[in-house]
């Protein structure tokens, strides 16, 4: 009587070899799992990975104003807002606050806003801001108006910010004359940014 056990006499059998090729294999889809998962995560859209909360924006009847949040970036990449815009000003601007010559001064960021790989970036009063230049109308009290970022992937998302009453941090506006800017969109000589 001849059993087949489907192993040649002439090759013995080697346990050693056939969990060798298992765990190869096991380790080969972990990996191909592993790099699929940062491709796609690097691979999603900023405005798909980037959320807003405590979104609001600064009071005004007139020239200047600005908008606030927290951008919090859930991906393994750092992620940068590079405009906005909004229905409520002529033009919107990516400012930072910064002391020059023992004064505090608000100007554009050049570089944007870039929200770090799994944190935030927190627009605040005293530190970066979105600036609303000429207003269009009234941005009065519990009013609310959209913002919408722009990052360098080239993708969008909108937040809508509501206009709370808020009179600190004074800082004088500097435009940013090596990028094409002009003194005519400073409305007024310091904004609450």
């Amino acid at each position: 009587m001849n059993i087949d056990t489907g192993v040649s006499p002439r090759t013995p059998f080697r346990p050693a070899r056939v969990l060798l090729g298992v765990v190869a294999a096991a380790v080969a889809s972990f990996l191909m799992v592993a790099c699929s998962s940062d491709s796609e995560s690097e691979a999603r859209s900023s405005a798909d990975v980037v959320t807003i909360s405590d979104e609001w924006a600064k009071a005004a009847e007139t020239g200047m104003s600005a908008a606030f949040a927290n951008l919090h970036n859930d991906s393994d990449t750092a992620r940068t807002v590079v405009s906005a815009s909004s229905p409520a000003a002529d033009r919107v601007e990516l400012h930072e606050s910064v002391m020059e010559n023992g004064t505090q001064i608000m100007r554009p960021k050049r570089d944007g806003f870039s929200i770090p790989a799994h944190g935030e970036k927190h627009l605040q009063p005293g530190g970066d801001h979105i600036m609303f230049m000429d207003l269009r109308a009234p941005l009065r009290t519990g009013a609310e108006t959209s913002v919408t970022l722009t990052f360098d992937d080239g993708s969008t998302t909108t937040f809508t910010a509501q206009a709370r009453d808020y009179s600190g941090n004074q800082e004088n506006y500097v435009p940013d004359h090596g990028h094409g800017e002009s003194q005519s969109g400073a409305q007024t000589p310091a904004h609450s940014g």
